[in-house]
């Protein structure tokens, strides 16, 4: 725990672009190309390449494993490189992450195409292959790209495919929640119950808004209609995660789970970051007014108490 204060009192703001033309260049938030920096999860590569990562700590086996998410995250990061560099290399790296997405999708005539995840999470009692909201995203990022690079349809239409699972609640095999109640949010984790995690929603809302930006028909209006309702869910359930001196991690359904398990300080400052963003790119001026309040939170006295708070939920879900 006090190493990861000492960490995040060294975390800096994201650097980030706020994109809203028809080509996808940046991703809105920088990530840079190198592993250490980038994820600390990532522990090696496979003989393509795509990065492998280490079990988190309340996991008994600790073999590497490949994660979506930081699958999406690396692939990013190489197209950022690409971008500025313009290596042939970079690019065929990019592609090769691109490619273990088409190979890797699950498709459903039903559910469309999506990514499992095999490492358990027992915080959510999660330990069998799980779909996520943010895989999904990431995916989309990564396709949408590889398809304006290379212009080969396949990629956009896994990538419409993937827009598919958003449409879903967890109970129909899906990855959203609280659709039902005019709260929409997009699930990181699917569990058995909701788990909602808020920097995870907002990181899916990016995916969305990239399909937006590139996509065609009727998959392009999909995808306007997945971020309108992830928009309004994030208003209408921020109030939900404000703890009156700082912000929720997550809101958990599971029987047991802390009511308050705050987000750490990197956690917050990535939030205020994000809302300031989604902001910007829909419009919405509540949200600039919510970043605008818990940037309010991050003061001394407030972050001590907060790491308290944090120690007692962290030793309940065995995470120490």
């Amino acid at each position: 725990m006090l190493r990861k204060l000492l960490r995040d009192f060294k975390t800096e703001t994201p650097l980030v672009h706020t994109n809203n033309s028809g080509r996808l260049e940046e991703y809105y938030f920088v990530f840079e190309h190198h592993p250490k920096r980038l994820n600390r999860l990532i522990k090696g590569f496979d003989n393509q390449g795509v990065p492998l990562n280490g079990a988190y700590i309340d996991v008994e086996n600790k073999q590497l494993h490949y994660y979506p998410i930081s699958i999406g995250q690396y692939g990013l990061a190489l197209y950022h490189s690409w971008l500025k560099t313009g290596e042939e290399s970079t690019k065929a790296h990019f592609l090769r992450i691109a490619d273990w997405f088409m190979q890797n999708a699950v498709t459903d005539p039903q559910l469309g195409a999506y990514w499992l995840t095999d490492v358990p999470k027992p915080e959510y009692d999660v330990y069998s292959p799980w779909k996520s909201a943010f895989s999904q995203s990431r995916g989309i990022s990564i396709l949408c790209r590889a398809w304006q690079m290379t212009g080969q349809d396949a990629y956009l239409t896994m990538a419409a495919q993937a827009l598919t699972p958003f449409r879903f609640d967890i109970r129909e095999g899906g990855v959203s929640v609280d659709r039902e109640q005019g709260k929409c949010l997009y699930e990181e984790y699917v569990a058995q119950w909701p788990t909602r995690v808020l920097d995870g929603h907002s990181f899916c809302l990016m995916g969305l808004y990239d399909f937006v930006r590139v996509g065609r028909g009727e998959a392009q209006q999909l995808a306007q209609s997945l971020f309108n309702e992830g928009i309004e869910g994030l208003i209408q359930q921020l109030p939900l995660y404000d703890m009156g001196y700082w912000l929720r991690f997550n809101r958990c359904d599971k029987p047991g789970y802390p009511v308050d398990d705050p987000c750490t300080l990197g956690y917050l400052r990535l939030v205020v970051a994000q809302l300031k963003l989604m902001a910007q790119l829909s419009g919405r001026s509540e949200l600039a007014a919510f970043a605008e309040k818990f940037s309010q939170y991050d003061r001394l006295p407030n972050i001590i108490r907060m790491y308290r708070e944090k120690f007692k939920s962290l030793r309940k879900l065995n995470r120490l």
